[in-house]
């Protein structure tokens, strides 16, 4: 063992041992993401625990506080339920976390690796849910917030942008596709964790439990095998690896794709982040507003129709609400099936098409979708409605999976990970902003004496305006300016720093563009992720059976 490895402390976890060796099949490093994307997902599904958690106390119902109860004491408060506006912060503290952490942490993750990262994500992650379970169980919300809201969160940031660099560096020929493998897991990830816990909270739920703590263990354990698994599996590239037979397209083919790299330090000082940070931000304000009020959106427009009665939803009784609910139920699983599948089309054709024009088609398309949407509704087309909330969701994943190679193409591949961890303080800001947007403007509405079906035609109208802004937004990125990019020989001190080691490892370089097959390898790997993420599907899809009977 090198003096290196030994100074680092971490032995199994130092970047230096995750060089990969002669043969190593780069479609082995995919799988390995996603292990650990399908797990930290779950973040989206949170909501299927603010029922059960609001009726803690009460089991059966809800116990309310005392009506004269403070805040703060209903905070530290064990004999009364809480509301799910006190528990659907923990949504919020989970998506702030996750771009501040890889915003502060994203230059060390790219000097410590993607595997030391990805264990700290692990541990931060099923740590959260532990001590999450803990504060179930003693019945005090600020360990929810602390253990899933805020370290979950930042296992959340480090998980995330962990193998954007490494699936970049290993698929420089296919950047998109690489990155919307990975990166579509985060959007299925709830998919498998929120039907298992609601089969584990059945399982769990007693005389005396609502069966939460003790699916916020099993799910603990189950994820951190997954994401232990995942993150051992990472392999990064000797540096300066290419694939067997592939030659970087000439600059001038393509003048907003480099060859070169910027300093994190640099990088985002430049306009051209800024930019593309008003790019991630307003698109991702317009799609996650939606899908946090898709369910009530299309009950509340469609109401009666839904199920063939002609009625408002006011004036529908309490067993035809429940009948729309699970329409609408169907509704949200499609959203969820194309939010994933969008990550991974269009961040794949953007590869083709190049990042710029893809981002330009999701807000111009977006636009207008998000205007006709309002005419739609009120003309009663069921049909068009979802499918345009389909396409509307599809781009917005997509948005998320197009950003990193969009990142690698204007700043080079060096620090895109760190660069990219920076980028995501807007996701952060959006997850503040789409809400507030959506949910406000939909109460004014209904104080204004608006009728229900009415109440989200403001707000379409203004989404579609945050989508000009962002369409103005990336028309206005240009290829960044020669005085950023690193001299030669910054890039070679960086270099020595961050890669010393590499020849400990690897001492052919040039063999490990003849990748091995290794089929049996990547097929088990594979298959790890696929199965459980087809049983997701395939729950969804019963769901979303609703929607069409």
């Amino acid at each position: 063992m090198s003096a290196t490895l030994a100074a680092t402390g971490f032995g199994l976890l130092a970047k230096e041992r995750t060089i990969a060796q002669p043969g190593f099949n780069r479609w082995l490093v995919p799988p390995a993401a996603l292990a650990i994307h399908l797990c930290i997902g779950m973040a989206y599904g949170f909501s299927v625990f603010w029922l059960p958690l609001s009726k803690a106390v009460g089991i059966t119902a809800p116990l309310a506080c005392p009506a004269d109860m403070g805040f703060f004491a209903q905070v530290f408060a064990t004999g009364c339920d809480w509301k799910i506006s006190m528990l659907g912060w923990m949504y919020t503290l989970f998506f702030v976390f996750l771009g501040c952490s890889a915003a502060i942490w994203g230059g060390w993750l790219e000097r410590a690796g993607p595997r030391k990262a990805g264990v700290v994500a692990a541990l931060c992650w099923c740590g959260g849910l532990v001590i999450s379970a803990l504060g179930v169980y003693l019945h005090q919300i600020w360990m929810l917030w602390l253990g899933s809201g805020v370290i979950g969160g930042i296992g959340l940031g480090l998980g995330y942008i962990s193998p954007v660099s490494t699936l970049i560096k290993w698929f420089p020929d296919r950047r998109g596709m690489a990155t919307g493998m990975a990166i579509m897991g985060f959007g299925g990830g709830a998919m498998i964790g929120a039907p298992l816990a609601d089969k584990l909270m059945n399982t769990f739920a007693t005389a005396t439990s609502v069966g939460v703590w003790e699916t916020f263990l099993c799910l603990a354990a189950i994820y951190f095998v997954f994401m232990m698994a995942g993150a051992l599996g990472y392999r990064v590239p000797p540096p300066d690896w290419k694939p067997a037979g592939w030659t970087p397209p000439p600059a001038a083919q393509k003048s907003m794709v480099t060859q070169r790299h910027v300093h994190l330090d640099k990088a985002w000082r430049t306009p051209q982040f800024w930019l593309v940070w008003g790019v991630l931000c307003l698109n991702v304000t317009a799609g996650i507003g939606i899908i946090g009020m898709a369910s009530p959106l299309l009950q509340e427009v469609f109401a009666g129709k839904l199920i063939g009665v002609d009625a408002s939803f006011n004036e529908l009784d309490a067993a035809q609400k429940t009948q729309i609910a699970a329409v609408a139920a169907g509704f949200t699983g499609l959203l969820s099936l194309f939010n994933i599948a969008g990550r991974f089309f269009w961040a794949s054709l953007s590869d083709k098409l190049g990042r710029k024009l893809t981002y330009s088609i999701f807000f111009l398309l977006g636009c207008g979708l998000y205007a006709a949407i309002p005419t739609t509704a009120a003309a009663g087309s069921l049909a068009l409605f979802v499918i345009f909330f389909c396409v509307i969701l599809s781009m917005y994943g997509g948005g998320f999976a197009t950003v990193p190679a969009y990142l690698a193409d204007m700043f080079g591949t060096r620090m895109v990970g760190a660069i990219h961890g920076r980028l995501l303080t807007a996701w952060a800001t959006a997850g503040i902003l789409g809400p507030v947007i959506v949910n406000y403007i939909r109460e004014y509405q209904l104080e204004q004496g608006v009728a229900r079906a009415d109440a989200y035609t403001v707000t379409m109208y203004i989404l579609a305006g945050l989508l000009v802004l962002g369409f103005i937004c990336n028309w206005l990125v240009r290829p960044v300016a020669e005085q950023h990019y690193m001299s030669d020989e910054e890039l070679a001190d960086e270099k020595r720093q961050a890669d010393n080691t590499h020849q400990h490892f690897v001492d052919d370089v040039e063999a490990l563009a003849k990748e091995a097959s290794h089929s049996g390898k990547v097929l088990l790997a594979w298959a790890a992720v696929w199965i459980p993420l087809g049983w997701g599907i395939w729950i969804t899809l019963q769901k979303t059976a609703a929607l069409f009977g």
